[in-house]
Formats: C-alpha cells, structure tokens, sequence
C-alpha cells in the first residue's frame, strides 16, 4: 500500500507538467468581390499531418516573415482568386503576380510536397498548386467538390470549418475556363 501514494503522485505530477499537444491552427481570410464584403472563411490547418505545408500557409496568412526574394511581401492579403471553376475549385495565392505564375514559399520559390496521406474526399478542402511534383510555393485551392482523380499529386493541408457560403458565393462568379466573371480578392487574413 505504501507504493500507491507515490504513483498517484507521480502520474499527477507528470500530468501537470506534460505540455498538451497543440490543437492544428486556425486562420481566416476576409474575402471581397467587386470590392464589396462577401465574408470571412475560417479555416483548420492540418499541422498534426502535414506540418510544413500547414506552416507555410499559416505565416503566409500573417504576414510575419516579411519580404520575399521577389521583393513582395509574403503575404496573401490582397491577392486574387485568379482561377474559380465551378463544381471543382477556387485558386488563389498568387501574391507576386496575381495572375496564376507567380508565388513564393516561406522556404524559398518552391518546397517539396510533405506527403500525401489526406485525400481529396470532400467539398472544402485546402490543397497546395502546383506546377508537378515537389513545386509547392503559396498558390492554393479550395476544393467545391470531392476530387479524387488530385490524390496523389496535390497535398492537402487544411479544411473549411466555418464559411462555406462564402466559398459557394465565390465559386459562383467562376466559369469552367477558370476566368473570373467579378474581382474576387482575399482582402485580409490572419491567424486566429
């Protein structure tokens, strides 16, 4: 009996000074089109899975690495949504050109893809775009349907948890070509 005091303590002792594990980070991006509020979209970033990928469009959000070596900001505050098709997706992250060819990581231009253990199963999904294997920079897209034929190619690094109106509303100014019928804009971000 003299043992048990001595675990109870010991167990209570190492609960108390074991960190919890951090819950993955959450970040909202404001978005605009034709310059009027269309809302604000709350997303869950998968740090737990893909820590580096979730990491790059954390600060991207925030804005705190500074400069990049495009000599832009490297932040995603008052890029474009420059490709929408409806029933697939929504592009967006284009901060040095706002056009589709341009972007930067925090790691540099590109960064290689960390895994790809989620799928694209569902509608609401962040994923990296890329130009083909290990050419991750900071474009990304919101998936408005379940992608599947992307598994493998794209990684997934995050999800809609509050917001898909806004998202349904931005897919609705897309066309399948990609054009963008209005000026849809990620006016403001930030961590949460």
């Amino acid at each position: 009996m003299s043992k048990l005091p001595f675990l109870i303590t010991s167990v209570l002792l190492t609960a108390m000074t074991t960190p919890a594990l951090a819950a993955n980070p959450q970040v909202q991006m404001d978005v605009t089109i034709d310059g009027k509020p269309a809302g604000t979209i709350t997303f869950e970033l998968f740090a737990d899975v893909v820590p580096k990928t979730a990491e790059n469009f954390r600060a991207l959000c925030s804005g705190e690495k500074g400069v990049g070596k495009s000599g832009k900001p490297l932040s995603y505050a008052g890029s474009p949504f420059h490709r929408i098709i409806p029933g697939f997706m929504i592009q967006g992250g284009d901060f040095t050109r706002g056009n589709g060819t341009g972007g930067e990581s925090i790691y540099g231009e590109k960064f290689a893809d960390e895994n790809f253990q989620l799928k694209h199963n569902t509608p609401g999904l962040l994923s990296m775009a890329n130009a083909g294997p290990n050419t991750n920079g900071s474009q990304f897209f919101i998936t408005v349907a379940e992608t599947p034929w992307l598994d493998g190619k794209h990684v997934v690094f995050g999800k809609v948890v509050e917001g898909m109106d806004v998202v349904k509303a931005m897919e609705a100014e897309g066309s399948q070509q990609g054009r963008t019928r209005s000026e849809v804009m990620l006016a403001d971000c930030r961590v949460l």
